[in-house]
């Protein structure tokens, strides 16, 4: 097992792919540490690289009363 840094949107896929086939591993296996280091990685892509905002204040109040 190889990790290292997610550097773009192809390897984000990738991941994403492997991800799935170590989903379900059982804990204290190698499948189970690679899929939580796939999944801290990710993250640290996508709060990099696809920051969600905040709604304005009117958003957040009108999307409570739904």
């Amino acid at each position: 097992m190889i990790i290292k840094s997610i550097q773009n949107d192809e390897e984000l896929k990738s991941a994403f792919q492997r991800l799935e086939t170590v989903f379900q591993a059982e804990a204290d296996t190698p499948e189970a540490e690679e899929m939580e280091m796939l999944v801290n990685l990710i993250e640290a892509y996508e709060n990099k690289h696809y920051e969600i905002m905040p709604p304005a204040s009117i958003e957040a109040i009108n999307s409570e009363e739904n």
